[in-house]
């Protein structure tokens, strides 16, 4: 017995040692996990700002109510009052949630925290507080500040935005593929409690502060992603593409991206809301809401309303691609812009014969400048076979269409093209005018860019600069990283035939703003079923555009996916509205317009006449030879006016062309806020347009190229049908060629 207790009595010293000496840490981590508590200090989201400081997305404060059901357990034990069914009743009604599920919560009574709902607003934080006090429920009842993702703008460059999921990480855009320098590392700050809760001595407290993200500052600025986001909205609703329209407008020399759009676009501040057409699409699918058919259409409609266009999609380019052909050509030698070539409606190649958009031909020696500008398949399919397989295939590859562009985005798509191998003689045909193979919209404005800015691939970004909380800046983008990839000589030559074509009459023209030298290209690809290879009928009508186009600053690529017009030719759909945002861009970036002798109407500025008297206004106005109405009627002259000057429009400072110019006056008590409702004039002959709107009293301007002779109608107004407006108000037309194909 004495060996046996001895025996036992060392076996339980050895292991008392072993606790205490050896495994001392950890036991001891044990004692304080079971002790402490640890509360995490929030950290908050860095900031993203446009290029000119505006903020694009935020935190705001919102709150966070939960309960303490070892708090509502005890005060049961303490008073015999069991608070649960109050608790649960009042949180359900103010807030808003299941009562039996919160009922449930507060029966969890070894549990310190119950989310009851997160992201409430100041009102129902209100109303939760004065519940709270009304019912003393101090201990029971609490609420923490929260802060959430906002986006001040709401729809506004929302495809490249992204947004935020439900814990404050990035899902899409930006806020994805830069979360890591976004997200802020969280703090803690950590106590002691007893067995029911109560915190005890300050032993073992310790606070870890909470490090904020790094804000971002992007390439977007927030005027042009405005004008850009206008004209691909207005795309979508006047040629009822069905596939969605997109657009971008990049800095060619340095590779940032100043505005990126896709329509529809959604509510940054509600992402999981569709958009009304996609909207209408699932609640005319016939599913019954809540089914699992429903919920997998409405998943599906979301992914592609998340979806950027620009990014993660490829299609063919159809003849802005002619660029790149012809680029290849003269940087290689294969041919000069003056060589000859012929085009009778059609070329035979591989056994096929492939046609002209021009089925009576452009004719027999015109020069490879005209072809291009005239779009002529024949003339690009002749200059591919000049240059030969291996040569196109290596000057594909430079300007980057084997690759990904590299942009700061996620999801980016890569495009699709024949091998080495497979590059036959058809294939090399067919792909001199950029049909069967595929390219990512910014892939291809990436190449269009280094045809434009004397022969450079630069890399399309939208983060300028990364600053941490502190101050410091963790990154900043190299603009420097660029290679040649065809000499600035053949830049220059490709440079000088495009805008020769916008100004003269080649295929782009509706693509010209008047006043600035415009190099663009438009194109009309068909779309094939991927499992049949057939045509499907439907189309994709484009423009790519650069300028000035001698010393280019700013490529822009606009995208008609399956418009649904009578014309789905690019000139129609996707040029006019690439004319109407280079009329916008470019003055606001600076640039001067120049114009030819006899091009443009001499302009005026509008004066100031409000507070003058309206005889004295009108004498000015009639002597500067504009026309004038004082409360809706022409004066003649101003002896017969009376009263003082209220409000006028166009308002001072506007530059209006001499004629047909009209200046509004309204005095003392008249409504100024009369209105009239604008008619539509799209299609209408331009100088039909032009009367039908002055005579109804609104001021016209016109942009693009619109000379006085050519078959020539509206193409889009700057002001929807049925609009109300007040009298000399400015509608913009953009004149439309209808005989530009491509």
């Amino acid at each position: 017995m004495l060996i046996f207790f001895f025996t036992v009595a060392v076996l339980l010293v050895t292991v008392l040692f072993k606790m205490q000496f050896f495994d001392y840490e950890a036991y001891q981590k044990k004692v304080i996990d079971q002790i402490t508590v640890g509360s995490a200090l929030k950290a908050d989201r860095g900031l993203l700002y446009d290029i000119n400081g505006s903020v694009l997305a935020t935190n705001k404060t919102v709150w966070r109510v939960f309960i303490s059901p070892v708090d509502i357990k005890t005060d049961k034990r303490k008073t015999g009052n069991d608070k649960s069914e109050l608790i649960a009743k009042g949180l359900s009604e103010i807030l808003g949630v299941d009562y039996h599920a919160l009922y449930d919560k507060t029966q969890k009574g070894s549990t310190l925290d119950q989310t009851v709902k997160k992201g409430i607003d100041e009102d129902s934080k209100a109303r939760v507080l004065e519940f709270i006090s009304q019912n003393s429920l101090e201990d029971m009842v609490h609420i923490e500040a929260e802060s959430t993702r906002y986006y001040p703008y709401g729809t506004l460059a929302s495809h490249v935005i992204g947004f935020t999921g439900s814990d404050n990480q990035g899902l899409f855009g930006i806020e994805s593929s830069m979360n890591e320098y976004l997200t802020g590392t969280d703090g803690r700050y950590i106590y002691t409690k007893d067995a029911k809760g109560n915190e005890l001595p300050l032993e073992y407290i310790s606070y870890e502060e909470a490090v904020d993200g790094a804000s971002i500052t992007t390439t977007i600025d927030i005027y042009i992603q405005r004008i850009l986001e206008e004209n691909v909205a207005l795309a979508m609703s006047e040629t009822g593409a069905t596939n969605r329209v997109c657009a971008a407008i990049m800095d060619v020399n340095t590779g940032g991206i100043l505005g990126m759009a896709t329509a529809p676009s959604y509510n940054l501040n509600t992402p999981f809301v569709l958009d009304s057409a996609s909207q209408a699409v699932l609640d005319g699918s016939g599913y019954a809401a809540g089914s699992p058919e429903y919920s997998s259409l409405k998943s599906t409609l979301l992914y592609t309303m998340w979806n950027n266009k620009v990014i993660s999609e490829i299609y063919e380019p159809g003849s802005t691609f002619k660029v790149i052909t012809a680029c290849v050509g003269i940087d290689s030698g294969s041919i000069t812009e003056n060589d000859r070539f012929d085009c009778i409606g059609y070329y035979k190649i591989g056994g096929y014969r492939i046609s002209c958009h021009k089925k009576t031909g452009h004719g027999s020696g015109i020069t490879f400048a005209t072809g291009l500008q005239q779009s002529c398949n024949p003339t690009m399919m002749q200059t591919v076979a000049r240059i030969g397989a291996k040569t196109f295939y290596e000057y594909y590859t430079k300007f980057g269409y084997t690759e990904k562009s590299g942009i700061d985005l996620p999801s980016e798509a890569k495009g699709i093209f024949h091998t080495y191998e497979g590059l036959g003689t058809t294939e090399l045909a067919t792909a001199s005018f950029g049909q069967r193979f595929k390219v990512s919209p910014i892939a291809h404005l990436r190449a269009i860019a280094a045809a434009a800015n004397g022969g450079y691939l630069v890399t399309p970004h939208l983060v300028d600069r990364v600053v941490s909380a502190d101050g410091s800046t963790v990154y900043k983008h190299d603009a420097s990283q660029k290679k040649q990839i065809i000499s600035s000589k053949t830049s220059e030559i490709v440079s000088r035939i495009l805008e020769e074509g916008v100004s003269g009459d080649g295929g782009a023209r509706n693509a010209g703003v008047l006043g600035y030298k415009v190099a663009a290209k438009t194109g009309t690809s068909q779309k094939f079923d991927d499992a049949t290879g057939n045509d499907t009928g439907e189309r994709i009508g484009s423009c790519i555009a650069y300028a000035p186009s001698d010393d280019a600053k700013i490529a822009v690529i606009f995208i008609v996916d399956q418009p649904q017009t009578f014309s789905k030719y690019g000139s129609v759909v996707a040029a006019p509205y690439i004319s109407r945002i280079l009329s916008d861009v470019l003055p606001y970036l600076g640039y001067e317009p120049s114009y030819a002798e006899g091009t443009q109407a001499p302009t005026v500025t509008v004066k100031d006449y409000i507070g003058k008297d309206a005889s004295e206004a009108v004498k000015e106005i009639l002597a500067d030879g504009l026309i004038c109405y004082v409360n809706g009627k022409q004066c003649k002259d101003y002896s017969s006016v009376y009263g003082t000057v209220r409000a006028q429009t166009p308002v001072a400072t506007s530059e209006i062309q001499l004629s047909p110019a009209t200046i509004y006056l309204y005095t003392d008590d008249y409504n100024i806020y009369k209105t009239l409702t604008v008619p539509s004039v799209i299609g209408k002959p331009l100088s039909e347009a032009n009367k039908i709107l002055t005579d109804l009293g609104l001021n016209i301007k016109i942009t693009g190229l619109a000379p006085s002779s050519g078959n020539i109608t509206v193409g889009a107004q700057s002001i929807a049908e049925g609009s109300e407006v007040m009298a000399g108000t400015f509608i913009t037309l953009t004149p439309l060629y209808k005989d530009s194909e491509d």
